[in-house]
């Protein structure tokens, strides 16, 4: 149940001239070719009084001098050191620095139009939501990252997570890169340091758990370099399946159908690959209609997409199926008294 605007506005701290409006939190490793791109676009923002946050996670290459020579020039931008390396501690190092009464998080390898700041404040100022986030649309520059990008914006690829492809403004279980009330992420005393993936969406569970309502508007577009190879697509998803445990077991609740159909899928597959090894036409007839969903997905995704890309679409969402699908039950096996213990609860 959504908390009451007066519930809200009292917990958030009153704005004044002498500090910031909003404090963005761009956690970084390694993104020497990403980040300038993503700060011009956060120092591009149309309400300028923001202090910008980047935290380092010891990175090897050129991100940090790149960072400083941007705070050189300009005084909004800061830097913080995160030895750890994870982007839960990276988080809650910018929210125990945060000056602003909202906290907006930008991803190093996204960028944001002028308006994006300035929308997802107004929204959180009403008081009606705990989280405000928008539509992240895939940013492909090869081949397969192009296919990739159309992959992850169908339904086919992920399922209802609205953020991906949605057009219509509307109240969803969880967004990309939130902005949040700082008063309300410190009360919940920030994210999860012990988990290195799927930390946003148990952050998203808890704002919801404690009686705040999350916004998705796609209005508050967020353009973000998907994986670039169908590979590095696959091991993405893998880790997000593994991590979707840990989540589960601390809140079984958050659970939702769209979880599950990936280990379904890969179970499925795995029972007809070993039926085939003695009945091919059954094993194959069990696997069939994956391979049909697969075919007819990349076909309807894939029309506005340039020749060289389309043939990487059935790998693209093979990957994301498999990938999760995998992870999931390799979290299991990695965890499973803590799994059953949840299961039977």
């Amino acid at each position: 149940m959504a908390c009451t605007t007066g519930t809200l506005m009292a917990m958030a701290p009153q704005e004044d001239g002498e500090r910031p409006v909003a404090t963005i939190v761009v956690p970084a490793r390694n993104e020497e070719a990403a980040i300038a791109a993503c700060l011009d676009s956060v120092l591009a923002q149309d309400e300028d009084r923001l202090q910008v946050v980047v935290v380092d996670g010891n990175s090897t290459d050129r991100t940090p001098e790149i960072v400083k020579e941007y705070a050189t020039r300009d005084p909004r931008v800061e830097l913080l050191h995160n030895p750890r390396q994870i982007i839960p501690v990276a988080l809650n190092l910018a929210l125990g620095a945060a000056r602003a009464p909202w906290l907006v998080r930008v991803d190093a390898h996204a960028a944001v139009p002028p308006d994006y700041v300035r929308r997802a404040v107004e929204h959180l100022r009403t008081g009606q939501w705990g989280a405000v986030g928008g539509r992240k649309d895939g940013v492909g520059h090869t081949p397969a990252g192009r296919a990739i990008a159309a992959a992850m914006a169908s339904p086919f690829g992920v399922g209802n997570s609205m953020y991906h492809y949605g057009s219509i403004a509307t109240e969803v279980d969880h967004v990309p890169f939130g902005a949040y009330p700082v008063s309300l992420a410190r009360q919940l005393g920030g994210w999860n340091e012990d988990l290195r993936v799927n930390q946003d969406f148990e952050f998203d569970y808890r704002v919801r758990a404690s009686g705040h309502a999350i916004l998705f508007d796609p209005a508050l577009h967020i353009d973000w370099e998907c994986r670039q190879s169908i590979a590095a697509l696959f091991r993405q998803y893998r880790r997000y399946g593994r991590g979707k445990v840990r989540v589960a077991a601390l809140h079984p609740r958050s659970i939702a159908v769209r979880h599950l159909v990936a280990p379904g899928v890969v179970a499925w597959l795995t029972a007809s690959a070993v039926t085939a090894l003695r009945r091919p036409r059954r094993g194959f007839a069990g696997a069939l209609p994956y391979v049909l969903a697969l075919a007819v997905a990349s076909a309807l995704s894939g029309r506005s997409l340039p020749p060289d890309a389309r043939r990487w679409l059935p790998p693209a969402f093979a990957a994301m199926h498999l990938g999760w699908g995998i992870g999931f039950w390799e979290g299991i096996a990695e965890n499973r008294r803590q799994w059953l213990r949840t299961v039977l609860r």
